[in-house]
């Protein structure tokens, strides 16, 4: 009996080794498609199937076009992301999650249906160099009551507001609000420290939660989204009913 077991076991694993995670065999051809093109580092390839803009951990700017693509591969794919792109098993390392693609690893990097890059949540050593470079000058720009946090999340703006989110270096997280017309060096109309991050799912969604009296606001970031998603959403409740939910973009500083 238990050699039958054990018989059973060892078939039964091999059976899913075997087994792609991939749902379709056309999905296996737009992976090897996007994984040729990186092995190759063929840019020319890679662009007819980005999903631009390619969004960067802020405040790093997004690549935005072929040219910026080829300006900035070397950031986006360095050696190590690569190696893992270039290696990866095509049966244990992708797996196609629902509407929201096809994804390398846990989230390392995401394609669509179509085969079109979406993300890569991965940050080079090269970008971690031009990160603290913006960061540097994100806190020239801002008030001086501002200027003392750990690592910048968001700066974004609604039909009405534009907030920004801090971490602190106690790991908190602060929310910063103007109104639409306002400079971030100008003082804030609202501050709150207290804020929480919780995350979603594993393709990078998450949202950022601040409590204020008996008022709550959270900024969803819709980082894995649909072509009808915005990229954020600020939504504000009190006593738990939502009195303003707006969708919001990346404000670019100056």
């Amino acid at each position: 009996m238990q050699n039958s077991i054990l018989t059973f076991l060892f078939f039964a694993l091999c059976f899913t080794n075997g087994y792609s995670q991939l749902s379709k065999a056309e999905y296996e051809g737009l992976v090897e498609y996007f994984v040729d093109c990186v092995k190759n580092s063929d840019i020319d390839k890679l662009d007819s199937i980005v999903s631009y803009p390619i969004e960067r951990p802020y405040p790093i700017p997004s690549i935005s076009n072929k040219q910026e693509l080829k300006n900035r591969y070397s950031e986006l794919f360095d050696d190590s992301l690569t190696s893992i792109i270039s290696n990866s098993n095509l049966k244990e390392d992708w797996t196609d999650m629902g509407w929201r693609g096809i994804m390398l690893n846990s989230g390392l990097v995401w394609l669509d249906y179509d085969g079109m890059l979406i993300s890569t949540n991965y940050t080079s050593k090269k970008e971690k160099v031009i990160e603290g470079k913006w960061i540097e000058y994100e806190r020239n720009l801002l008030h001086a009551d501002l200027k003392d946090f750990k690592k910048p999340i968001h700066t974004i703006q609604t039909e009405k507001f534009i907030v920004r989110i801090d971490q602190l270096k106690n790991n908190k997280y602060r929310y910063c609000s103007w109104s639409k017309e306002s400079s971030i060096s100008s003082k804030p109309d609202l501050v709150i420290t207290n804020g929480e991050w919780i995350p979603v799912g594993s393709g990078g969604n998450h949202y950022f939660k601040f409590r204020n009296g008996e008022y709550n606001y959270i900024v969803y970031v819709n980082a894995l989204r649909t072509e009808e998603t915005p990229p954020f959403n600020l939504e504000v409740s009190k006593n738990d009913n939502v009195i303003l939910n707006q969708p919001a973009e990346l404000k670019k500083l100056k």
